[in-house]
């Protein structure tokens, strides 16, 4: 009978050990017992924002609230040249967006600013996820200083992507997508093009292609067919009309510009940054408006000077080719300057009434700032996305101009998608798809992520968000930006 309760005993003590163990390791497996401190209480797992800034090189702006997240804003210290880091290095702000680190993690990029207010970008709702938001380098603030162009190139921002993910992964360990729309969608893809082994996914939201910068007929061809006949003309008519009266037009034009304080040093003159403004009436039309809205452009033939100079400024805007419109974007206008490339086209309607055409991105970066075309740098992203992309999609606007030059994926591809929004302009998303590409996009992002339900494993077609819709957090209205840009 001893025998019997002593053992009964033993067990009983042996189950209360592997109990107390295995609570102990639960609560907090990042933190194990140091030596020298059996019995106490296990040490709590850390804040996130202590440890996100116990990362080096990483310091807080602000926190901001919003319910069921953290959301952060930050500054991270990135090498002015990431193949020297010993020769300087800037402050590179970007936002975390911040659910549960046990959630996969969205790296989206805008290739521009970042927005310091809490968002979320489509596939960081689809995935449920924690949002990475990052500046390019270059835009203010992100900005080196003194300013070393040479540095701003597609591989140098593609490396301060790497090395905030290398930094973050540690801390947030799940699967990583990333993301980005125009310019952001193109980050995206240069971003896996050079280093294909971060993340596990990538949607790219109509982002521009432009392989061979002097042959941009497809532009052309997109302009002669996009919508119908009768809109087509109605805008043509509109645009011939405000060069037709380029002398009153730019009477006004030049009364703002003196009331405004606006110069025009890096264009070269009124006369040029005119041109440029009625330029892109049609392409900013298409490109952030629908069909629809075509009504609304006045009749050229009988609309008054003022009509035609107010219609010009609510699809191109007049302020955006002054130099206090185009210095926000001279990183913008540097690459497409340098690698990416921009978009020209021949505008026959236009005969005889040009005098300058589309002007290349260099006449819109201040002339102190050395500028030398790279060729070679686009083809190699194209063709490398064409034999070796892995696991990315790419999304663009039936009616959106900068879809004419895309990124295409052949059969060296695998699990590689380009789907097309009907009708949809430069906001096209996953949302605008047809019901079979929405699912079948819809799920093969939740595979990425790794959050795919079994539901959804077995039929892609039940795919949807995971995360409901938040008006505030999902706000998906398109920034619309008067320049030519993507």
């Amino acid at each position: 009978m001893r025998k019997t309760l002593r053992w009964l005993l033993s067990l009983v003590v042996l189950i209360g050990t592997v109990s107390a163990a295995g609570t102990a390791t639960a609560a907090g497996t990042a933190d194990r017992t140091a030596p020298g401190t059996a019995g106490r209480a296990p040490a709590a797992t850390p804040d996130i924002k202590d440890r996100v800034l116990a990362i080096p090189g990483m310091s807080l702006i602000e926190e901001k609230p919003y319910p069921g997240y953290r959301f952060f804003v930050l500054n991270y210290t990135q090498p002015v040249d990431h193949r020297h880091p010993a020769r300087g290095t800037f402050q590179q702000r970007f936002t975390l967006l911040h659910k549960d680190t046990s959630r996969p993690t969205v790296f989206y990029t805008s290739g521009y600013e970042v927005s310091t207010s809490p968002r979320r970008s489509e596939p960081t709702q689809i995935v449920d996820g924690n949002q990475v938001s990052l500046e390019y380098r270059y835009f203010t603030p992100s900005r080196p200083q003194p300013a070393d162009w040479s540095k701003l190139n597609i591989w140098q921002g593609a490396s301060d992507q790497h090395r905030l993910f290398t930094a973050l992964k540690k801390i947030y360990s799940q699967k990583w997508l990333a993301t980005g729309g125009s310019k952001g969608g193109m980050t995206a893809t240069y971003f896996e093009r050079h280093y294909p082994r971060d993340m596990d996914g990538v949607v790219a939201y109509v982002a521009p292609n432009d392989i061979a910068e002097h042959e941009d007929s497809a532009y052309d061809r997109f302009f002669a067919t996009v919508g119908t006949k009768e809109c087509r003309d109605r805008l043509n008519a509109l645009q011939r009309e405000a060069l037709i009266r380029r002398a009153p037009l730019q009477a006004k034009y030049r009364a703002w510009a003196q009331a405004e304080g606006a110069t025009f040093t890096t264009v070269g003159s009124l006369d040029r940054a005119y041109e440029a403004v009625v330029l892109d009436f049609v392409w900013g039309f298409w490109q952030y408006h629908t069909e629809a809205e075509c009504a609304d452009i006045p009749v050229a033939a009988t609309a008054t000077d003022q009509a035609v100079y107010d219609t010009i400024d609510t699809y191109s805007g007049w302020s955006f080719y002054t130099d206090q419109g185009l210095e926000p974007y001279t990183p913008y206008y540097y690459q497409a300057a340098t690698e990416m490339g921009s978009p020209s086209m021949r505008m026959p309607h236009l005969k005889g009434l040009t005098r300058y055409g589309y002007q290349p991105a260099r006449n819109f970066v201040p002339r102190d700032i050395p500028v030398r075309f790279k060729p070679g740098v686009m083809r190699d992203v194209d063709s490398w996305v064409r034999s070796e992309a892995r696991g990315m999609l790419f999304v663009y606007g039936g009616n959106d101009p900068w879809g004419s030059e895309r990124f295409r994926v052949d059969r060296g591809a695998r699990d590689a998608y380009v789907y097309t929004a009907p009708g949809a302009n430069h906001g096209a998303n996953v949302a605008g798809l047809v019901p079979a590409e929405r699912a079948r996009a819809t799920a093969r992002i939740l595979a990425w992520a790794g959050v795919a339900p079994t539901t959804v494993q077995a039929d892609p077609r039940r795919a949807e968000p995971l995360a409901p819709f938040d008006a505030r957090l999902d706000k998906r209205q398109l920034n619309q930006e008067r320049t030519l840009r993507p």
